[in-house]
């Protein structure tokens, strides 16, 4: 569960080997064809579970009345939403995605929900953000970091824009932590969700790759170091549900 590629000019897709170039474009088919999809498929997948992994992630995020907070991969609007009340009519938030049909979708959902004031979106590299430095209090990014290419590159992007004492704050899979849920886990990733996607999405492929990314992605610690190294401090991490996510935190000095 790391990032080195391959060999140099190539990155992983999944399993695959791929030249660093075409990652993007690859992630960019996956998340388009399960845009319209994506939260129905992540209540099969997870049994709403990831809802809970989002209320508690919102909930221990520090985020404070009048803070400006930009989400990451903010997708289908769901870290946004629970971030707005936290920040208040003095407060704003800028949800943020590399992918104009998974930011179309959740621009609508929100608009359908009268979430207005003091929210705003913006299509975004993450690895080139589009923001001045320290612009930010607090940046956000939940199951989004796996999917970036240079994800060393978007942690110093993600410093970058943050004011000095903001913190930065990333839900994502990682490594289980229980040797008896790990079968059970590899079956439910490899076996169970590509299945959903077929029946459900009718799009087997997109979600083997969701499943194979979150294999290949760093770990809790290599995470925590690759942090440290993007000149984070204070850098903490807490497992939830045996490991199946964590929650990182560091902060701008």
């Amino acid at each position: 569960m790391d990032e080195t590629p391959a060999s140099a000019g190539t990155t992983h897709f999944g399993y695959r080997t791929v030249p660093v170039a075409e990652k993007q474009h690859l992630v960019g088919q996956v998340f388009s064809s399960v845009a319209r999809n994506y939260d129905v498929m992540n209540d099969l997948m997870s049994f709403g579970i990831h809802r809970l992994w989002k209320r508690h992630f919102v909930a221990t995020s520090g985020i404070r009345r009048g803070d400006r907070v930009l989400d990451l991969a903010g997708g289908t609007g769901d870290i946004a939403a629970l971030v707005l009340p936290r920040v208040g009519a003095a407060g704003t938030v800028t949800l943020a995605d590399i992918n104009a049909d998974m930011l179309k979708v959740g621009r609508d959902r929100l608009l359908d929900r009268g979430l207005l004031e003091g929210l705003d979106w913006t299509q975004a590299n993450a690895e080139a953000l589009p923001f001045p430095d320290n612009a930010f209090d607090a940046v956000t990014i939940a199951f989004g970091l796996r999917n970036v290419t240079d994800k060393g590159r978007a942690l110093r992007e993600m410093q970058r824009v943050l004011k000095p004492g903001g913190r930065v704050l990333i839900l994502e899979f990682s490594r289980v932590n229980q040797a008896w849920l790990a079968p059970l886990y590899d079956f439910h990733s490899f076996k169970v969700l590509p299945r959903i996607g077929k029946w459900v999405a009718h799009d087997e492929a997109s979600y083997r790759y969701l499943a194979e990314s979150i294999r290949k992605h760093p770990d809790q610690a290599t995470l925590k170091a690759m942090l440290e190294a993007a000149g984070f401090r204070n850098v903490q991490v807490r497992n939830l549900s045996a490991g199946i996510v964590a929650i990182h935190r560091g902060y701008k000095a």
